[in-house]
């Protein structure tokens, strides 16, 4: 061991005691506000058996969230409060951290028999804790509505060019629109040939290429396109791999071909890592020698892989639906994500993850309805997204960019 003078153990002692003041601090800011949200939840529920449910839906990391939620277990327990199993739960608490522009904002929605949900709030003020690093611009998230419908639409892509071209991927068919007077009309409409019944919510994906206009892949099905006018379309049944990034980046999957999400059988891999678990949606995030890829997986956890290890993200409160895209700002690289909003409709908000954790860049953005589909334009500068819109029942296709702002 080597010799300590008095200087360096009174050094040694002040960085202790510092470290443990800034743990503390940590662990205690959260306190008076949660102490207020768990005496109201009680004044509701009263002692006895409950279920608890937590939630992120704000900018707080993933650190912050958990001591948050283990602090406002303890107290409910406390307080009288005794876990158990739904089917035993005389009361049933979901707890959102969620925040605006000027507070964070933490709701309990609490259930107890038939009764109608009640709903106690508190708000706190941002100053508590930073949103944004302090030397990262935030960024404007953009929604661009390129196309409505009444009938479902799987997936949405547009072909630039001097005479710019949309294609929207529906269950039967997939159309080409041409952009006329100042609207989109359709060129011709192909139909797509299954021999088994499409699974429930239906996936799929539009590719564009430089080689064909575009390719589409559908649950056993695999259609290609030709390079020429009058454009004609080949489909035939294929259980390939489906590409789950862009130009920039190459990972292909196989999609499980009676469900609606993807096997984790990884082509070519990540690294060393040739499976993940199985997933709805994936995207990638360049690293100096590496791509860190996310996978949104159908238990409803974030993986990430690195090539050589799987961390799981904890709780995020991240939808289905996440993809990348490659912009000026920040660090150059954008993870889009979405989750649940007000009411019936959904979110999308961009992140940046300096590590593994992630950052928001953005305020959400409201989705007029809930997401179906996400993905990254084959360039990668964009993303393009479907939702449905539960007030109109139509199916919306949008255009997501991101702005730097300052």
């Amino acid at each position: 061991m080597p010799n300590l003078t008095p200087r360096t153990l009174r050094a040694a002692c002040y960085v202790f005691i510092l470290l443990i003041g800034r743990s503390s601090t940590a662990a205690t800011t959260w306190e008076p506000g949660i102490q207020q949200l768990v005496r109201k939840i009680l004044t509701v529920t009263g002692p006895g058996a409950t279920t608890l449910e937590l939630l992120n839906r704000s900018s707080l990391s993933k650190n912050e969230f958990d001591q948050v939620s283990q602090q406002i277990s303890s107290q409910m327990v406390a307080g009288g409060a005794r876990f158990v199993g739904p089917e035993q739960a005389a009361a049933a608490v979901q707890v959102t951290l969620s925040e605006n522009i000027d507070s964070y904002v933490w709701i309990a929605k609490i259930l107890q028999g038939t009764n109608d949900p009640a709903v106690v709030m508190i708000s706190l003020p941002r100053t508590l804790s930073p949103v944004l690093p302090r030397n990262s611009a935030e960024m404007t998230l953009y929604k661009t509505l390129l196309w409505s419908q009444t009938t479902p639409i799987v997936d949405v892509a547009v072909l630039e060019g001097s005479m710019p071209h949309l294609v929207i991927l529906e269950p039967e068919d997939v159309s080409l629109y041409k952009f006329q007077g100042e609207h989109w009309q359709v060129e011709q409409t192909f139909p797509v040939p299954h021999t088994r019944p499409w699974p429930r919510d239906l996936r799929g994906r539009i590719i564009t290429r430089k080689e064909r206009l575009f390719e589409v892949y559908l649950p056993g099905v695999f259609c290609e396109s030709g390079n020429t006018t009058p454009v004609t379309v080949r489909c035939r049944e294929s259980d390939d791999s489906w590409p789950l990034g862009s130009d920039i980046m190459h990972l292909n999957a196989f999609f499980a071909p009676t469900r609606n999400f993807f096997t984790g059988v990884l082509v070519p891999g990540v690294g060393k890592q040739t499976s993940a678990p199985a997933f709805y949606t994936a995207a990638g995030l360049p690293r100096d020698k590496y791509v860190l890829w996310l996978f949104a997986t159908v238990s409803g956890q974030i993986h990430i892989l690195d090539g050589v290890s799987d961390q799981t993200a904890g709780v995020l409160g991240w939808g289905d639906d996440i993809a990348s895209i490659k912009t000026s700002c920040g660090t150059g690289w954008q993870l889009l994500a979405s989750g649940s909003g007000d009411g019936n409709n959904d979110q999308v908000r961009a992140y940046e993850m300096a590590d593994r954790e992630p950052t928001p860049v953005s305020q959400s953005l409201e989705v007029n309805g809930k997401v179906t589909a996400l993905w990254a334009a084959t360039d990668g500068t964009t993303a393009f997204g479907v939702s449905r819109n539960f007030e109109t029942g139509r199916y919306e296709a949008f255009r997501l960019s991101i702005s730097c702002t300052q």
